[in-house]
Formats: structure tokens, C-alpha cells, sequence
């Protein structure tokens, strides 16, 4: 997990919003503290054994107001145990990029280990197929649907840091660090003390930055 304040952290939230105002999607801004702007962002390896992707939050500070970034080291992907075997007979669940404005709240998440996250309860949300049964997640040409197909902010099943994805995740967005996934939901049960309990989820892509 990294922390940015100060200069570092305003330059990132210039450049969030920018790809933000661009796609026509919400920032909470307002000056208020703690509304918080969930972003994950899909590395374009595509490598579905790899925490290789990022989720950030983008809040101001309860105190001062001047603006937070907190990174953690996530995936977006599912796994490659998961792809090989898709749960669904209409194939392995990936989540297309887009902002879900108010679909999720603080909620348990099922699965192998029962836990506190961020569930979709509120909303659908989009989702590519993946059918053909191999390690890569493929979104080109691939069927989407639109529903509630569980797909949460949680943590992976066992304590601490893991190395590589496995079955952690099945379309969800997976915490590489168990602690850091707590830390994460913390900032969340602060938010939904001022604001409710109801978040934004957007899912941006590694082109997504590039210039121009």
C-alpha cells in the first residue's frame, strides 16, 4: 500500500479527473472530506495470475481537507484456475471498464471464506464472457452481459500477502494483502458514516493514461 499527500497526491487526482470529465463520469469532490472515488485500474498485461492491477482511493483528508491517495495492489482479472473452469456455464466473468455509479455497499461476501466488503447490492453491472477455457482473460469479441453477478471488492482467503491469484477470484476485484484489504475497508465504514452506505465503483484501463 502506498500513501500520497500533498503535491504527489493532487497530481494524481488532476489526472483521475481529467480521464474522469473525458468519459462524462461523477468525481466527488464537493470539499467535503472522506468521499471517497474507488478506481481500479486494469493493467494491460492481462495476466491473470498476477495482482498486477491497482485500486485507488481518492479522498480529502477528515482534518485538513487537502486531498489523500492510497494505492493498493489488486487484480481485475479472474483467476486462471477460474478461467480454465468457469463457475458459469456462459463462461468466466470480467468486469468491463465503466464507472457503477451507487451499486455497492458495505456488506458480507460469500465464497470459500465469509467476510466484511464492498458487495454489489444496489446495481448491475457489465460483464465480458470468457468461453474458451484457457489462462488469458480475452475481452475482444467476447459476449457482454448486464446483472447482478456478485461481482465485490474483497479480500483473498487467506491471511497476510499472496503471491499469485490462483482461485482468489472468480471476476471480482481481489485484494493482493488481506491487511491492506482492512485498511481499505476502514476508510469505507468512515465514508458510511457521513454519507451512507452506498459507493462508487469505476473500473478504468492502463490505456486510459496514456498521453494522447
Amino acid at each position: 500500500m502506498t500513501t500520497l499527500k500533498g503535491l504527489h497526491a493532487k497530481m494524481v487526482v488532476g489526472l483521475v479527473r481529467d480521464i474522469f470529465d473525458d468519459k462524462n463520469y461523477a468525481f466527488f469532490d464537493g470539499k467535503k472530506s472522506l468521499n471517497l472515488n474507488i478506481v481500479g485500474v486494469r493493467n494491460a498485461s492481462h495476466d491473470s495470475t498476477k495482482f498486477d492491477d491497482m485500486l485507488l482511493v481518492l479522498y480529502r483528508d477528515e482534518k485538513y481537507k487537502a486531498w489523500t491517495v492510497e494505492s493498493y495492489e489488486i487484480t481485475t482479472d479472474p483467476g486462471p484456475s477460474i478461467l480454465r473452469k468457469p463457475i458459469n456455464p456462459d463462461g468466466t466473468a470480467i468486469l468491463v471498464p465503466d464507472q457503477y455509479r451507487a451499486t455497492y455497499v458495505i456488506g458480507t461476501h460469500g465464497g470459500s471464506l465469509r467476510h466484511t466488503a464492498l458487495v454489489q447490492r444496489k446495481g448491475a453491472v457489465k460483464v465480458y464472457r470468457d468461453t474458451d477455457k484457457d489462462s488469458k482473460p480475452e475481452t475482444v469479441g467476447r459476449t457482454i452481459q448486464e446483472g447482478m453477478f456478485g461481482i465485490n471488492l474483497h479480500r483473498h482467503p487467506r491471511s497476510g500477502e499472496k503471491e499469485y491469484v490462483g482461485g482468489s477470484s472468480a471476476g471480482c476485484q481481489v485484494f493482493k494483502d488481506s491487511r491492506e484489504f482492512l485498511h481499505f475497508l476502514e476508510l469505507c465504514n468512515q465514508s458510511a458514516d457521513i454519507y451512507g452506505n452506498g459507493f462508487t465503483y469505476t473500473l478504468l484501463q492502463e490505456e486510459d493514461f496514456d498521453d494522447g
